[in-house]
């Protein structure tokens, strides 16, 4: 099994290639023409080779990337081709919500999988993006990978800033044996949320060592907001972790301002301290893809 970088996946792809038992590992050549356009050339012999591409696909450049080295490993000759994607961008509009909108994340799955046998992504946004691949698709999820690094922490309570993040958090806390709760959200603008603790079952508070989870940061308004929250109650420590660190405008600096440490993945660029997904990521390549 070979394992090929894209452009905004390179260091990612690489730690894949280590987990999977030092796999060939490379970096194709591109390049933009005169007139803007992409072009890509992978090397090394590919006919008749099982192919892991990795590629975050966060902005268009990106996803045309993704889909010409797909073509490019197909005209090799690849045997077969799973496709990591770390980020999988457009996946917050998974529907419509108003009319005459695209299902965005359905029309990339659809020209994502056409050259791909199989596809493996990392926290979506939704796992109903799933069904919009009409071959095998999984999930991983960044939990494990959090989960390394705060084992190594003093961390007595897990914080879900919605309710949305039950899950997560919840199976954080069996990785951890860590009682855990979700706060209250109400949210005012795309930059802007109020949140309050839950009234009941409320564990004291100060004198914590507290981490915050959840999937993406934008922005950052919940986290920072989370944080000052909790900072009301005296706690002693604000840890703040995500799987996908966007980090948009200002979003790292106001959080590391009230937070004691910040933690994200590595399926994005960004200046967060990094705990790496390759592990998880090699585990369904191992099961799921090469069984097949």
């Amino acid at each position: 099994m070979q394992v090929i970088a894209g452009s905004a996946s390179t260091s990612l792809a690489e730690r894949v290639s280590r987990e999977l038992g030092n796999s060939p590992f490379a970096i194709p050549f591109t390049k933009r023409f005169p007139d803007g356009e992409l072009y890509v050339r992978v090397g090394g012999r590919l006919a008749d080779e099982d192919v892991v591409l990795v590629q975050t696909t966060r902005t268009d450049e990106q996803i045309l990337e993704l889909l010409l080295l797909e073509e490019a490993i197909r005209e090799a000759g690849a045997r077969r081709l799973f496709v990591v994607i770390p980020y999988f961008g457009y996946a917050r509009q998974d529907r419509p919500f108003y009319p005459g909108e695209p299902a965005s994340a359905r029309a990339l799955a659809h020209h994502v999988e056409l050259a791909a046998d199989a596809v493996v992504t990392v926290d979506l946004h939704s796992t109903e993006t799933l069904r919009s691949f009409s071959k095998p698709a999984y999930e991983a999820t960044g939990v494990p990978a959090i989960a390394r690094v705060l084992r190594e922490r003093t961390v007595d309570l897990l914080i879900s800033p919605d309710k949305g993040g039950v899950d997560r958090v919840r199976r954080m806390a069996g990785i951890l044996g860590k009682p855990w709760l979700a706060l209250e959200k109400k949210r005012i603008d795309s930059d802007h949320v109020e949140l309050t603790l839950p009234e009941q079952d409320l564990p004291p508070l100060e004198g914590q060592h507290v981490a915050i989870l959840d999937d993406v940061i934008s922005t950052g308004g919940t986290i920072v907001e989370a944080a000052r929250l909790l900072h009301r109650y005296k706690v002693a420590t604000v840890v703040a972790a995500c799987t996908h660190g966007l980090f948009l405008r200002d979003a790292f600096e106001r959080i590391k301002a009230v937070c004691d440490h910040l933690y994200s993945t590595d399926t994005l660029d960004n200046p967060a301290d990094k705990v790496s997904v390759a592990p998880d990521i090699a585990q369904i390549l191992q099961r799921e893809c090469a069984s097949r």
